[in-house]
């Protein structure tokens, strides 16, 4: 009987030491930290890891995360500066760095972010008309982003961004705003396709006009070429001619040299065109050679021709009228 009842305290007792190590040990994850009250009271943060405490006397009353978490805050009417009601949905991302601001300074962080999100989200629109809402999105977040951080800062927790997810306005609304996008877009058509139209007339009226040019250049620079040939063949005429007349000259003066070298004289040049002039009178000779001495000669005999033949035609008349 004693031994059973010592093998009975023996398992209590491993029991309790069992349940004193399960109670002492505590393993905390990575990026999470751990609250510990010794007699309610703060203790400690345990960190990752293995850690120990005190059983039934430390007590781990809240384990924090300390990775960003995101908070979708619940779709908001607003009334906007010109009195439209539109609903806005928003979501924060938030990240602990105080674990024991944020577990002694507020009973709960995500439910007091999200009413200190909508009660800015109808402060900062009230004060926006709806186009400027619509188009003011990160105006709107950056107003909420500023009204949050000097919230939390008591709190431990840090405010890494808050977005507007979307933002709904009326149906009417929304009907509206597509008609006049749809106007817009018409509008932005008929422009552009006035422009192009615009820029093709003036790009055609400018290829017309270098066609132009183009046609009158190639014209100028064809009679430029077509006179520059003439006067060139005009040159090269004239340089022929004078060249024939230089030949004629040098021949003519070399004759002359000849003759000038047989011995004739002037005399004897003389008596050869009385004898050609008499050869041409017969109608034998075909060639004739006339010095300049007898120039005069011939002047001479052709005033006698001139008076000759008046003298003849008084004769002959007379000659009828006796008759």
């Amino acid at each position: 009987m004693g031994a059973v009842v010592s093998v009975i305290v023996l398992l209590v007792v491993i029991a309790l030491v069992v349940l004193i190590l399960v109670r002492g040990i505590r393993i905390i994850p990575q990026q999470r930290v751990a609250i510990v009250e010794r007699l309610g009271k703060y203790h400690a943060t345990l960190h990752p890891g293995v850690n120990l405490i005190i059983p039934f006397i430390d007590r781990v009353v809240r384990v924090l995360d300390l990775r960003t978490q995101q908070v979708v805050i619940p779709p908001q009417m607003v009334i906007t500066k010109d009195n439209v009601q539109i609903e806005i949905d928003a979501v924060f991302f938030y990240t602990i760095v105080e674990p024991k601001m944020a577990t002694y300074n507020i009973a709960n962080v995500v439910q007091g972010i999200q009413n200190i999100t909508a009660a800015n989200i109808r402060q900062v629109v009230g004060h926006m008309e709806l186009d400027e809402t619509l188009s003011g999105r990160d105006k709107i977040s950056l107003a909420l982003r500023t009204a949050l951080d000097e919230a939390t800062e008591r709190w431990g927790v840090r405010i890494d961004r808050v977005e507007i997810v979307d933002i709904k306005p009326p149906r009417e609304i929304q009907d509206a705003m597509e008609k006049q996008m749809k106007a817009e877009r018409e509008k932005r058509a008929n422009i552009l396709q006035a422009e192009g139209e615009r820029q093709a007339a003036i790009l055609q009226a400018e290829g017309e006009k270098a066609s132009l040019i183009l046609r009158a250049e190639g014209e100028r620079e064809s009679k430029i070429r077509q006179a520059e040939g003439l006067r060139q063949a005009q040159q090269l005429e004239a340089e022929g001619r004078a060249q024939a007349i230089r030949l004629i000259a040098e021949a003519e003066r070399q004759r002359i040299e000849m003759l000038r070298a047989a011995g004739l004289d002037a005399n004897v040049l003389t008596y050869q065109s009385f004898q050609a002039l008499k050869d041409l009178a017969d109608g034998q000779a075909t060639t004739v050679f006339v010095p300049s001495e007898a120039v005069a000669v011939l002047g001479a005999l052709g005033g006698l021709r001139t008076v000759w033949q008046p003298a003849s035609s008084d004769k002959g008349a007379d000659t009828a009228a006796d008759a």
